[in-house]
């Protein structure tokens, strides 16, 4: 990512934080380089198991320019789907969870690498977010996928 980017990735996150400032000083002064923003203003966050979040991912690379934003845990244990604000409280889904209005996510700073989560998927600085009806797609088209690997394991 070029510094430019960088910059617009970092104004379009901040511009969430209830005091952007102080997310700036988080991220700078943070050991771990991350700091907390609220979802449910910009956007809300559908989190999915590692395994189908990975396969999700892969779809949508497929039926996509570029996803939004997406983040991975350590391990790449549960993947982070950057949606639009709402959909949280509207998504029926199970074993996925969803942070929306009243919940807060860790955040790395775009471009660097942290220790407890990072950017699968970096933020454009647009704003541009993915789709719920395009997930769902890629998520069903993923199950099948990882069905499928796991039965041509058994």
């Amino acid at each position: 990512m070029t510094d430019p980017e960088a910059k617009t990735a970092v104004e379009w996150l901040v511009s969430a934080a209830p005091d952007p400032e102080a997310c700036r000083w988080e991220w700078e002064r943070n050991p771990l380089g991350v700091a907390l923003l609220p979802a449910g203003r910009r956007w809300d966050v559908l989190i999915l198991p590692g395994e189908l979040g990975r396969a999700t991912l892969d779809v949508l690379y497929l039926l996509l320019d570029r996803p939004g934003p997406v983040l991975a845990d350590f391990g790449n244990s549960r993947l982070g789907f950057f949606v639009p604000p709402g959909t949280a409280s509207r998504w029926v889904g199970t074993g996925v969870r969803g942070a929306g209005r009243g919940t807060w996510i860790v955040v790395p700073y775009p471009g660097r690498a942290t220790g407890g989560v990072r950017w699968m998927v970096l933020p454009d600085g647009w704003g541009t977010l993915t789709d719920p009806a395009v997930l769902e797609l890629a998520m069903h088209e993923a199950a099948g996928r990882v069905l499928a690997e796991e039965g041509r394991k058994s």
